[in-house]
């Protein structure tokens, strides 16, 4: 609801801007997968080392159009984080600025549907870097492909675990774990896992 009410009065104050484009309803047949990391776990204070996404066209998973980012060297960046991502201090020179980086998704997003696993992390944190910059969140619509996982998991096996993790979901829809722990290696192998839901979903798997 909160963020209904938000997204309402970003389109008001964007309407006739340079991004008042990207609240119009979207009316093409693609979506982009989002991955991120970041230097932490906790979506309120963590910064972003890099970002990525992925377009997906009905069955296909676009990889030759993708975005991958990596940004400066966030103050906060730790051994405990590098360890995650992979991502260390030297590795990270030359790397975009949040403004630009953040600029660059948005051109690539546009305004078609993200996808995301547990999606809510991702956006919280960029949308926490995007909105001093332009003075709004993402307005995109978002499809949760572990909730959508999670929800068929119910339905059709009760008696298994609720909230499977990224890598036992990837197993079980046999994707592949793409770079796994990179933003760009995520967002593909998410976007794997949405094909194949939807085209369980379409023969009524």
């Amino acid at each position: 609801m909160l963020r209904t009410l938000r997204r309402a009065a970003d389109r008001r104050r964007q309407a006739g801007g340079d991004y008042g484009w990207l609240f119009n309803p979207y009316t093409g047949d693609e979506l982009v997968a989002i991955g991120c990391a970041t230097t932490g776990l906790d979506p309120r204070s963590a910064e972003l080392v890099s970002m990525a996404a992925v377009k997906v066209r009905g069955d296909r998973v676009l990889t030759s159009d993708s975005l991958d980012l990596r940004l400066q060297r966030p103050a906060s960046l730790t051994g405990d984080s590098i360890r995650i991502h992979g991502l260390r201090g030297i590795d990270l020179d030359g790397g975009d600025c949040v403004g630009d980086a953040l600029t660059k998704l948005l051109e690539f997003v546009g305004n078609r549907p993200l996808l995301g696993w547990h999606i809510d992390f991702d956006l919280t944190v960029i949308n926490r870097h995007l909105r001093p910059y332009v003075g709004f969140d993402l307005p995109n619509s978002v499809i949760d492909v572990a909730q959508r996982y999670a929800r068929g998991l119910r339905r059709n096996h009760p008696e298994l675990e609720a909230c499977p993790g990224f890598e036992s979901v990837a197993s079980a829809l046999q994707v592949p774990l793409m770079g796994r722990h990179t933003a760009l290696g995520d967002a593909v192998t998410t976007a794997l896992m949405y094909v194949r839901l939807h085209k369980s979903a379409q023969r009524g798997g």
